[in-house]
């Protein structure tokens, strides 16, 4: 491979562009207005639109209606877990954790997990998660089920 020397070194053909010198004269196609046409606001140094500006007209942002309240940016999101799907999938005596309850595909990892109480447990089970509904945990000590809440 030939070497190549620095003043030798050009960019790609046709990757950049000459830059529009603006007043200049007239000659240049660019002087007196510089291609920003006649007075106004938009041929004025320093002019920039805000965003949503609609001409003095009441903007989209103002007219439609607001909700209110606001979002929580700290409230926990739990991943729930019925009673009814873990006596499809957990055999009598099984424990169920949160490895479990992910290789069976019931939940993500990264979520704490909540026990609820849709569907029957006629399974002895020792469960541990994070939360579980108080109905859950009723219906959890009459099938003789415990429950391990996490910390």
């Amino acid at each position: 491979m030939a070497t190549k020397n620095l003043n030798e070194i050009k960019p790609a053909k046709g990757s950049t562009k000459t830059r529009k010198r603006v007043g200049r004269g007239n000659a240049s196609g660019f002087g007196g207005e510089c291609g920003r046409g006649h007075k106004g606001q938009k041929s004025r140094s320093g002019f920039s639109r805000k965003p949503g500006f609609e001409g003095g007209q009441n903007p989209l942002y103002r007219r439609i209606p607001k909700k209110r309240g606001f979002k929580n940016p700290f409230k926990t999101q739990y991943a729930p877990v019925n009673l009814g799907d873990l006596d499809r999938l957990f055999k009598d005596g099984d424990t169920v954790n949160l490895e479990s309850l992910y290789e069976s595909g019931l939940v993500r990892l990264g979520y704490p997990v909540k026990l609820l109480a849709d569907g029957e447990l006629s399974k002895k089970l020792t469960i541990s998660v994070h939360k579980a509904s108080k109905s859950a945990l009723e219906k959890c000590q009459v099938s003789g089920s415990t429950v391990e809440i996490l910390g």
